[in-house]
């Protein structure tokens, strides 16, 4: 990206927003007249709503829009996690239904991959997809399915032959999450929030042209969704908040946020806080203890090499290079930086770090951090996937043994009712 490049595309986003910009727009008003103009997401194809620009001048974008307070268009969630799989293997019928729908917000997504049966082994789904006549039929169970309750629409794997190996036996769908064959049960987790939900397909429909992908090859477009989901866990992504500007426009956005973006404000928890740490020890006086100091310093220095990690897959984006190791180190490394941020709040604020309620520290904000930081380890695939991947992909080490990954995945052995 040049300089010349630079100046260019901020002078042109620059006298567009001078020209467009009105905070008495309403939300959708808004976004629908950003979306046609291309700026909303400037990467994508100028087909679809974009402009073909490189990935590195969305910052260039978002600097200018955050000058003058402008809303951007609906970016966090599982929608983000859509579009990009939309984009990278969805036919044209795909994109004209939905990317325009998931850039105003309008549509909600959900991500219909862990089961309970199965855990991290994402391909051991046994969520069946059967054709009968034109249609697919869905029958099975997911879990851990954040937004669930809130989705119009799921990315769904499930397991459409199973006469070949478990990852050659799976197809991709865009399943209608309000029709009557799924039911969403909502979990209670134990830092009090509902984000996460079970799912039941019962005799669920799915219309052929909602298929994403042939069978056999949804093991490839669901590669593609955790690439990103786990792209988006390198620290540097930011939940939406919404603004405390007046306008039409900083209302509707404060109410979006308040409901759609509901399951996620626990999410900054979950990673940790270290933003939180500096305060929190001047605050105590815990910054003179030179143990606590040394933790701190550890937790600092692990930070910073995610974000310098993080800033490399960027870069690699952005000069149009393939997906490399970053996405599944910056997911680990998130997870060590969450236990020690968590470890650093328990030394700063003692046996009050587990109080809860009005009187607690930062009104039970450092217990709800202490409480949220195991699940980092788990999303998006665990650890010890993440271990997986990196010591096969990136270090050349022999695969695991596996007895299952050449057999006919009817044959294999599994505690589930019979699959005929």
């Amino acid at each position: 990206m040049s300089e010349h490049d630079e100046a260019q595309v901020r002078a042109e986003v620059r006298a567009w927003l001078e020209a467009n910009w009105n905070p008495e727009y309403g939300l959708i008003e808004w976004r629908t007249k950003l979306i046609e103009s291309g700026w909303g997401a400037p990467h994508w194809p100028k087909q679809w709503y974009g402009r073909d620009l490189p990935v590195a001048m969305n910052a260039v974008v978002d600097e200018e829009f955050a000058r003058v307070g402008a809303v951007g268009v609906a970016k966090a969630g599982i929608r983000t996690l859509a579009a990009a799989t939309i984009l990278a293997h969805g036919t044209d019928f795909h994109k004209e239904k939905f990317l325009r729908r998931i850039l105003t917000g309008e549509d909600t997504w959900c991500q219909l991959f862990s089961e309970p049966g199965s855990g991290s082994d994402m391909a051991g789904a046994v969520t069946r997809a059967d054709r009968r006549g034109n249609q697919w039929v869905i029958n099975g169970q997911k879990v851990w399915t954040t937004s669930a309750h809130k989705a119009h629409w799921g990315l769904l794997l499930a397991r459409a032959n199973w006469d070949v190996p478990k990852h050659k036996g799976l197809a991709y769908f865009v399943l209608d999450m309000k029709q009557p064959g799924v039911q969403v049960h909502p979990l209670k987790q134990m830092n009090g929030h509902a984000s996460f939900n079970q799912v039941f397909f019962t005799d669920a429909i799915v219309e052929p042209e909602m298929m994403v992908c042939d069978v056999g090859d949804g093991w490839t477009v669901a590669t593609t969704t955790l690439m990103h989901e786990r792209r988006g866990a390198d620290g540097l992504r930011s939940w939406a908040t919404g603004s405390d500007r007046k306008g039409r426009i900083y209302e509707e956005e404060r109410a979006e946020v308040a409901t759609t973006m509901e399951p996620y404000k626990w999410y900054p928890q979950r990673a940790g806080r270290v933003d939180l740490v500096l305060a929190r020890a001047r605050e105590t006086g815990k910054i003179d203890d030179p143990v606590v100091r040394q933790e701190i310093a550890k937790l600092l220095i692990m930070s910073k090499t995610a974000e310098w990690t993080a800033r490399r897959a960027r870069a690699a984006q952005e000069q149009g290079r393939p997906q490399g190791p970053e996405g599944s180190l910056g997911k680990l490394v998130s997870s060590h930086v969450a236990r020690q941020a968590a470890r650093v709040h328990t030394y700063i604020t003692g046996a009050d770090a587990l109080l809860r309620g009005k009187d607690s520290p930062m009104e039970g904000v450092i217990a709800e951090i202490l409480v949220s930081v195991p699940a980092t380890s788990i999303a998006g695939g665990t650890d010890e996937i993440q271990r997986n991947i990196i010591s096969e992909r990136v270090l050349k080490m022999p695969k695991e043994p596996s007895v299952d990954t050449d057999k006919p995945f009817r044959d294999v052995p599994r505690n589930i009712v019979s699959t005929s």
